[in-house]
This record gives structure tokens, sequence and C-alpha cells, in this order.
């Protein structure tokens, strides 16, 4: 897992900063701060998150592919240029449909 950040002041194509590998969910920081952070994502085919509970709201935006996005019970099917906001405090877990990549933005702020 590469956890350093993308290079600042430079363009970048987002989906393009991580690549798919073989049975394996990628994750490469784009932002990291101690108010919050952005990570791109990657998963092969087969693969995903498993349910955890942030303390955090979260937004999950699919940027190829598509998957399913269970929170708190309720499955929300997601593909290309669509997003959501997880609550802080929700039961949440990714379920894959194929390959796909998201970004991922956690908001440390606001439940202190």
């Amino acid at each position: 897992m590469d956890t350093s950040e993308v290079e600042k002041s430079k363009a970048h194509i987002t989906v393009e900063i991580i690549e798919y590998i073989a049975n394996s969910v990628v994750i490469k920081t784009i932002l990291k701060k101690s108010t919050g952070n952005i990570s791109v994502m990657s998963f092969d085919s087969g693969e995903g998150l498993t349910e955890k509970t942030s303390p955090f709201d979260t937004f999950a935006q699919i940027i190829e592919g598509k998957a399913e996005i269970v929170i708190n019970g309720e499955s929300n099917f997601l593909h290309t240029g669509q997003s959501i906001v997880i609550p802080a405090h929700e039961p949440n877990y990714v379920k894959p449909n194929g390959r796909f990549k998201m970004i991922m933005t956690v908001i440390k702020s606001g439940y202190e």
C-alpha cells in the first residue's frame, strides 16, 4: 500500500493515479491532514471492504466501474460518476461488482 501523497501543484487524472493489482485492494493517499484525508482506491474483481463504523462522515465517489455500498443494511448501487455520503456512526461496507475505482474523503471535524 502506497501511503505517500500525490504531487501538489500538478494536475492529475484521478482515475489514472492508481492501477489494479490482481486479487487486491490498492489505496493511494491524495491528501492527508489532521482534519481528514482523501484517498483513491482500486478494487480487483471480488474485492471489497469489510463492515466498519467510522466516527466521521465519509464521501465516496465511484470514478470507474460500479460497486454496492451498504449503509446500515441498506444497499446503494453506484456506478461511474455517482457518489454517496456515508454518515458517521453508521455501519457500512463495500461490495464489488467487477473491478472498480473510487475516491473516499473523510472529514474529521464536527464530532469532537
